[in-house]
Order: C-alpha cells, then sequence, then structure tokens
C-alpha cells in the first residue's frame, strides 16, 4: 500500500468534512469525553479497507484506539464484530463517516469481485477490473479488486497499450493501429486490441496484437474465436459480462474476463459504527 498517496487523500477527504469544523460534535461534546465503539457487519461480505480506516482515525488523533477483530479480505455475517474502538468522542465522532465510507465501498467491491471469482473454480479463466472507477479512487478500488480474489486490468492510460475502435477508426485500421504501437513500445510491452467481429480478430491475430479483447460477442462467436486464435495471443472477453453468465463465458476458453461492474455499479457493504454504553 502506498500509504504517502493515501495518507494525503485521507487529509484531503477530512479537509472535505471538516472545513469548517463540526459543528454539532463541537458544540455537544467535551473534550474529556472518552468512548468505546464496535464496528459492525450489518449484512454478509468480504472486508477491505481496516488498514485504511485505521489511518483515518490515527490521522485524526494519535489518542484514538482502532483493534482489528478480523483480518483484511475476510469474509463476514450479519451481526459480526469487525473492529473495536477507542479514545476521544470528539476525534472518532469526527472521522466516523469517511473511515465508514471507505470501509463499506471497499468491502462492497472485495465482497462483489469474491461472488465472481467462485463462479470460476475449476477454471483457469482470470476476473480482471477496468479503469470504470470513481476518479481519486481508483488506487482503493483496484487493491479492493485484489483483496475479493480478482486482478487488476491497467491502472492508468501509461501502463499498456490498448486499441479500441475509436483508435482503429481514427488510424484507419487494426493493422495499421497495431503496427505503429509495436514500432513504439518499449520491447517489454504488450498490445491488445478490441475486436468485435470474427473478421476483425483474424485481421489482429495476422498483425500480431499480443491480447485480443472480444467486445461484446455472444457465446458461440467466442468459441469460434479461442477456435480459430489456437493460443496464438491471450484472449479477453468484456462487454455486458455479468453474474449470470460469466461461467458460460469462461467455459469458452477465453483466457481473461474483464468486467467493470467490480467497481462502476457496486453496492456498499452495510456496516455501522456503535457506541457502548457503560455503566
Amino acid at each position: 500500500m502506498n500509504w504517502f498517496l493515501i495518507d494525503e487523500k485521507i487529509k484531503a477527504w477530512l479537509n472535505e468534512d471538516l472545513h469548517n469544523g463540526d459543528l454539532t460534535t463541537d458544540y455537544l461534546i467535551d473534550d474529556s469525553v472518552q468512548v468505546k465503539g464496535n464496528f459492525i457487519a450489518k449484512e454478509a461480505g468480504v472486508i477491505a479497507g481496516l488498514e485504511v480506516m485505521g489511518r483515518v482515525f490515527q490521522i485524526l488523533d494519535p489518542n484514538i484506539v482502532l483493534e482489528n477483530l478480523i483480518s483484511e479480505g475476510s469474509s463476514v455475517d450479519k451481526g459480526d464484530l469487525i473492529a473495536k474502538i477507542a479514545g476521544p468522542a470528539r476525534s472518532i465522532l469526527k472521522g466516523e463517516r469517511l473511515a465508514l465510507n471507505i470501509l463499506q465501498r471497499l468491502s462492497g467491491i472485495a465482497s462483489q469481485t469474491a461472488q465472481y471469482v467462485r463462479l470460476l473454480e475449476g477454471l483457469q479463466t482470470r476476473v480482471v477490473d477496468t479503469r470504470k472507477t470513481i476518479p481519486g479512487l481508483r488506487y482503493l478500488e483496484k487493491y479492493a479488486v485484489r483483496v475479493g480474489g480478482g486482478f487488476n486490468h491497467r491502472f492508468n492510460l501509461s501502463d499498456g497499450v490498448l486499441i479500441k475502435d475509436n483508435h482503429i477508426k481514427a488510424c484507419g485500421g487494426i493493422t495499421t493501429a497495431v503496427q505503429r504501437a509495436k514500432e513504439r513500445i518499449p520491447h517489454t510491452g504488450k498490445v491488445e486490441v478490441e475486436v468485435e467481429t470474427l473478421s476483425q480478430l483474424e485481421e489482429a491475430l495476422a498483425a500480431k496484437a499480443d491480447i485480443i479483447m472480444l467486445d461484446n460477442m455472444d457465446i458461440p462467436t467466442m468459441k469460434r474465436a479461442v477456435e480459430l486464435t489456437q493460443g496464438q495471443a491471450i484472449l479477453e472477453a468484456s462487454g455486458n459480462i455479468s453474474l449470470a453468465n460469466l461461467r458460460a463465458v469462461a467455459e469458452t476458453g477465453v483466457d481473461i474476463i474483464s468486467v467493470g461492474a467490480l467497481t462502476h455499479s457496486v453496492k456498499a457493504l452495510d456496516i455501522s459504527l456503535r457506541f457502548i454504553e457503560e455503566s
């Protein structure tokens, strides 16, 4: 984890929430008040983001003590205790929402990814994410995919060459696009190209593309694409992939399935922080 990056983001997010202070907490709670609390799962899922949540509270107030009761990537059921917290009430209340937002979002991504991964048990096909992430959260969201058992595609546009439909149109064709990329990338690089038809697949193979993305192809067409490729390139299936069709897509023989839904429309896992009333 790149904590230099994460800490800077946390400070910016805290500033967003505390720019002019916390009127409710500052008016109601005395500096001397100490509290204890529990983080509780309100539904089943996979937990991701515990260390990041801890950094929120440490940056706010080093006097806060957070004890994780489970490890990162653990599965939880409704009602399970995730972590305990103790310290100044003022500081905990000021960091509560941000900490929960991060933990819930990342756990939601990890939980959804785990569902996709489980469906591919026994197969060699990998589930990978996409760049369909919330701006500013990509590093953490892709981390959560890994916690859920998935793999990462490109982190950003400088991570690799991926020639898509508009690149092809702008270049005048697949062959020209692949050739230009091959001439300019480092010797360690690979060229991926998106195709929508079997004729485009054949052109990409002839151009020696390293990876070929099968975009929005139906199952019979993907099977034929695997037969035509015969291992000459890595095949990635993409477009309209869901839990309902994932296994069938993998059984065509493709190597990778990229799923935008791992990050772009995920539901946050329901988690709450409850203070403990002490006699």
